[in-house]
C-alpha cells in the first residue's frame, strides 16, 4: 500500500498548490519512512560535545556590529496554536506580561534594536494558516514595522497526515482542516525558498537570519553572533545553555562520531531504553535553545546543491489525526527539527549563552513566573529578572492548566515569588490581591478555597 499511499499524498499536495520543492522534501522523507527509519540517534554512534565558545566573550566595535545587524533579519516560528494551554488561537497572541502579548513584546524588541542602532531590521513570522491572520491583526499595531516591500510573515507548508496502518493520506470528513500537519520547524528553510523570500532577503543584502520560537521572550536579536559570524565566516550557530535537573527532556547537541560533525539529539530520537543517556546532565551538559543563526548565502547554495531536499534527519511522530480525541485515526506526521540543520553546514558552530535567552512558556507554571514580580521589561522591552540567584519551581494543579481557568484563579494577579523557591498548589485555589509566598510554598485544597487579599505564605503547608 505505500506507493499508492505516497502518490495519493503527492497527488493531495498538489492540488493544495504546494511548491514542489517541498513536494521533494516530503518524498524524501517517505521513502526513508517506507523503509521504516525512525530517526534514532544511538548513544554509541555520538560523544558529548567539547569545550564552547562563550556569547560573552565575542567583541565587536559599534561599527561592525551596526553593519552585521544592518545585513540580519529576525525570524519567529509562529506556526503553533496554543491548545496544550487552552487557547484557540496563536499561542503568541496570549498576553504574557503587563497585557502586552508576545507578537507585542517581539515587536518593541525589534523597534528597539533599530533605534539603538539606526537599521532597518526586518522582522518575519513564519505562520501556519490558522495563525497568520490573528497574528498579522496584533503586528498591525505598530504601522512602521513592516520594511519596505518586506511581508511581516510568510506560510510555512503542510503535508498529509499519514494513516499509522498503511501510510495513505487520512480523511477525516468531520473537520477536513485536520488532514494536514506541518513537518515540524524544520520546514523553515524550504519554506523561504518556496516563498520566495530567500532570494527576496539576499538581495536586499541580508545575509544573516535569527531564527526562534515566538514563544520564547529571551531570543533577542544580539548583533554581536552575526558580526563575529562574518568575521570568523561561520555559516551556521546554534545556541546552548547549561543544562540542569529541568532540562533533563530538552533536546542537545553531540558529535557524531562518524565524521565528527555536530548534530541535534531530540527526545524524539532516543533509542528506546537509553533514555537515561539522553537525560545525563553531566555526560550532555548543554542543551539546545533553539535559537538558530544561518549564513542566508550558505543556506541557499546547500539548498540549490540538494534540490531544495537539506536531508534533515526524519521524525517520526505518531499522533491521532484529531489531536483532541485520542479514539479517532492513529496517524503518523513526518517531521524535522530547525536545528537539525547544524550538521548539514561544514563549520557549524554551538555557543554557550546565558540562561537568560531560554525563556520559554510551554504551560502555565512559565507563565506564572512570567506574571509575576521575578521580571520586568527594560527600555528595550528585554525581559529582566529582579533577583539574584535562579527562579523558584512552579507546579500547579490540573486546574489551571487551560490559561481561563489560570485567571479566574488569580484575578488579581499572580502572588509575590521574590523570597520563594518553590510555589505548588493542589486543588482549587483562587489567590487574592497582593497575597505574597516565601520559601517553599505549598497550598493544598480538598474543596474550593479563596486565600485572602494580602497573605503571606511561608514554609508551612496551607490547607483548606
Amino acid at each position: 500500500m505505500t506507493a499508492e499511499g505516497l502518490g495519493r499524498a503527492v497527488a493531495k499536495m498538489r492540488a493544495a498548490g504546494t511548491d514542489e520543492r517541498a513536494v521533494s522534501v516530503f518524498t524524501d522523507y517517505y521513502h526513508q519512512l517506507e523503509a521504516d527509519a525512525t530517526g534514532y540517534l544511538p548513544e554509541d554512534t555520538i560523544a558529548p560535545l567539547g569545550d564552547l565558545r562563550r556569547l560573552e566573550d565575542l567583541a565587536a566595535d559599534d561599527g561592525t556590529v551596526r553593519e552585521a545587524l544592518a545585513r540580519t533579519v529576525v525570524i519567529k516560528l509562529n506556526g503553533g496554536l496554543g491548545t496544550s494551554m487552552g487557547i484557540a488561537g496563536p499561542k503568541s497572541a496570549l498576553a504574557v506580561r503587563e497585557g502586552l502579548t508576545f507578537l507585542d513584546v517581539i515587536a518593541r524588541q525589534v523597534l528597539a534594536l533599530r533605534r539603538a542602532h539606526g537599521v532597518d531590521l526586518p522582522l518575519l513570522l513564519m505562520d501556519s494558516f490558522r495563525t497568520s491572520a490573528e497574528s498579522l491583526a496584533v503586528l498591525a499595531a505598530y504601522p512602521g514595522l513592516a520594511v519596505d516591500a518586506l511581508p511581516l510573515d510568510f506560510l510555512q507548508n503542510a503535508e498529509p497526515k499519514l494513516r499509522a496502518d498503511d501510510l495513505t493520506p487520512v480523511e477525516h470528513p468531520a473537520d477536513p482542516d485536520l488532514e494536514w500537519c506541518p513537518p515540524g520547524h524544520g520546514d523553515v528553510y524550504v519554506s523561504l525558498l518556496t516563498s520566495g523570500l530567500l532570494d527576496t532577503l539576499r538581495g536586499r543584502g541580508i545575509r544573516f537570519a535569527f531564527l526562534s520560537n515566538a514563544d520564547n521572550l529571551g531570543a533577542t536579536c544580539d548583533p554581536a553572533i552575526p558580526a563575529w559570524m562574518a568575521a570568523a565566516g561561520v555559516p551556521y550557530v546554534a545556541e546552548v545553555c547549561a543544562r540542569t535537573a529541568n532540562d533533563r527532556k530538552g533536546g542537545h547537541l553531540a558529535v557524531r562520531r562518524s565524521d565528527g560533525r555536530t548534530v541535534l539529539r531530540d527526545s524524539a530520537m532516543v533509542v528506546p531504553g537509553e533514555e537515561g543517556y539522553f537525560q545525563d546532565i553531566e555526560r550532555h551538559s548543554v542543551f539546545h535553545a533553539n535559537n538558530i543563526w544561518v549564513d542566508l548565502d550558505v543556506l541557499a547554495t546547500r539548498l540549490a546543491e540538494r534540490d531544495g531536499v537539506l536531508g534533515l534527519p526524519i521524525i517520526v511522530n505518531h499522533k491521532t489525526v484529531d489531536p483532541t480525541d485520542p479514539a479517532s485515526t492513529p496517524v503518523i506526521q513526518i517531521e524535522s527539527a530547525m536545528g537539525a540543520a547544524i550538521e548539514v553546514f561544514e563549520g557549524s558552530q554551538a555557543l554557550l549563552v546565558p540562561r537568560t535567552r531560554f525563556r520559554p512558556v510551554k504551560t502555565t507554571n512559565e507563565l506564572a513566573l512570567l506574571r509575576s514580580d521575578l521580571y520586568h521589561f527594560d527600555d528595550s522591552f528585554h525581559v529582566r529578572s529582579t533577583i539574584e540567584g535562579v527562579e523558584p519551581f512552579v507546579d500547579l494543579s490540573a486546574e489551571y492548566r487551560f490559561v481561563d481557568g489560570f485567571d479566574a484563579r488569580f484575578p488579581d494577579g499572580v502572588p509575590s515569588l521574590r523570597r520563594c523557591r518553590s510555589f505548588r498548589v493542589e486543588g482549587d485555589v483562587t489567590f487574592g490581591k497582593g497575597v505574597a509566598c516565601v520559601g517553599d510554598v505549598l497550598v493544598r485544597a480538598e474543596e474550593p478555597m479563596t486565600v485572602p487579599d494580602g497573605a503571606v505564605l511561608g514554609e508551612a503547608v496551607v490547607d483548606a
